[in-house]
Order: C-alpha cells, then structure tokens, then sequence
C-alpha cells in the first residue's frame, strides 16, 4: 500500500514542487560545494570546516530555516529596526515577509 503512494505521489507532480529544497545525503544540497573541496584539497582542517558546515546547516533546518532565510534573519538581528537607507516619508515599519 505504501509503495502505491509513493507512485501515486511520483505521477502526481506539481509546478509548485519545483521550489522544495534540494537534498544531497540528507543535508542541503548547498553544502555539495564542499565535495570538490574534498577531492582537491584533502586535509584535517578541510575535514573540520565541512562538518562545521554541515552541522550548521542541520542546526539551521532543526530551527526551522532555510540557508537564505538564516541570511535575512541575521541581516535583521544585525542591523536593528532602523532602517538609514530610507528618508523619514517613505520609512515603513520592517516585515520580513520571507
């Protein structure tokens, strides 16, 4: 019965599918960069960095973001609530909406 699902669900593909998170090995397929970097330069350092990396990003998805989500939440944490590139008329209240 399971198996059928899974057909069914394969068959029944949508547009709106296209914008799911890619998955390489069970992480985000963004830390895939770092394949390469192993095969070309295979050190204990590089070893060290790419599990920081990956750790970071399953850290991240436990939270319940994204790696660009991650990026705007921390641009807003760093730059406050005030928004200098705006002159006072058109200075709205922030929304992340994303």
């Amino acid at each position: 019965m399971k198996e059928l699902e899974n057909i069914e669900a394969k068959m029944n593909w949508h547009w709106r599918d296209t914008m799911r998170t890619i998955r390489f090995m069970g992480f985000d397929a963004r830390v895939a960069f770092l394949v390469p970097v192993w095969l070309v330069y295979l050190r204990w350092s590089t070893i060290i960095l790419s599990f920081l990396v990956f750790y970071t990003f399953k850290f991240l998805e436990n939270k319940g973001l994204t790696f660009p989500a991650a990026l705007r939440a921390l641009r807003c944490w760093v730059l406050g609530r005030a928004r200098p590139g705006q002159i006072g008329v058109n200075a709205h209240k922030f929304i992340d909406y994303g």
